[in-house]
């Protein structure tokens, strides 16, 4: 007979063993909500939210890790799949996400930290990613695996962006450093967005988009554009730097238009999960990828406060405070869906 301990680590083991590389999207989520959060004076629910974030970072990055040392093979696997190897810039993405909350509690040391940390993760997964799960495979045509998962490049890159925006009025002796990091990720992170927006459309042009296909992760396609705009009003922001003056006008222009494409694409958004679990009859189950409409909801509501409180547009904050609660709404099915799915995954199954 096996033992109760054996078939719970087994089921642990396994869960480990199957991780997906995107579940930093959890951090993304989480943290992006309580920003929104403390932008707008909820300071009791921010911090509850600030430190769900900050745990599931150290859990997340320790299951990662434990992954690495025990299922190697798996590990490497999702670098070399196209489907799945774009998850591993959540981690640069959650890792700037955190940092930036903490900011807003004074905690520059670990704002720093976190930004050295994701820009050079950033960096290293910019060239690692795109070579061993695209350029590197043999099998052809890629673009058919291209999804929604393509456009987190994109916001990783906008993350350090924000990150170093937010930096620059606390660390005045290196305001032209960061300038030069903000303008360059903002405007890398712009074509990174072109780039994967025009493989995900040959995707659903040229090849057949079952309902099993839109996943929660398209909606990246919206949260990509909506960092955007909280990188391009926090440039504008910015303390005159030659890096600065040499792009405010052309980053609050884009700024805005960003605005203008994310909110476009929330209805065509909202209409797909419909047609695919309403229409189309998908099981409507829980999945890691869930976070991945989260993190999209809470970044627009950010989105639209910034950028209402940076080119004074009152209709983005209106927008943005009526948005909140949704991104709220959002983050708490999610994480009930991940609480009841845990308790199934691993409790009960100790149990039996």
């Amino acid at each position: 007979m096996v033992s109760e301990s054996s078939t719970f680590t087994g089921t642990l083991d396994r869960a480990v063993a199957a991780l997906a590389p995107g579940y930093f999207a959890l951090v993304m989520g989480s943290g992006i909500v309580s920003i929104g959060l403390d932008f707008q004076g909820f300071d009791v629910a921010s911090w509850v939210l600030l430190a769900i974030c900050a745990a599931g970072y150290v859990l997340i990055l320790a299951l990662h890790i434990l992954r690495f040392v025990r299922h190697r093979r798996q590990f490497f696997d999702d670098f070399t799949d196209p489907r799945r190897g774009f998850g591993f810039f959540t981690f640069v993405a959650g890792t700037n996400v955190l940092g930036i909350r903490l900011a807003s509690e004074g905690q520059v040391f670990w704002t720093v930290i976190l930004l050295a940390l994701g820009f050079v993760a950033w960096l290293l997964l910019g060239y690692v990613v795109p070579w061993t799960a695209v350029l590197g495979r043999t099998a052809r045509p890629v673009v058919a695996t291209a999804n929604g998962t393509w456009f987190i490049w994109a916001v990783a890159s906008q993350s350090c962006a924000v990150a170093a925006a937010t930096l620059e009025p606390m660390l005045p002796p290196f305001r032209d450093e960061l300038a030069v990091v903000a303008v360059f990720s903002w405007s890398i992170g712009i074509f990174l967005y072109a780039a994967a927006g025009v493989f995900v459309a040959l995707r659903m042009m040229l090849y057949e988009l079952k309902p099993i296909d839109l996943t929660p992760p398209y909606w990246v396609s919206m949260g990509a554009m909506a960092i955007s705009v909280v990188a391009g009003a926090r440039i504008v922001e910015m303390e005159s730097t030659p890096m600065v003056d040499a792009t405010r006008g052309l980053v609050a222009g884009v700024a805005v238009v960003c605005w203008a494409f994310a909110t476009w694409l929330i209805p065509p958004l909202v209409a797909a999960g419909f047609w695919r679990h309403g229409v189309r009859k998908v099981p409507l189950r829980y999945e890691a990828t869930w976070w991945s409409i989260v993190f999209p909801c809470g970044m627009y509501a950010v989105a639209c406060l910034t950028l209402g409180q940076a080119d004074h547009l009152p209709i983005a904050s209106a927008i943005g405070a009526a948005w909140l609660w949704v991104a709220c709404a959002v983050w708490l099915l999610v994480f009930a869906a991940m609480c009841r799915n845990l308790w199934r995954t691993l409790v009960r199954t100790r149990r039996a």
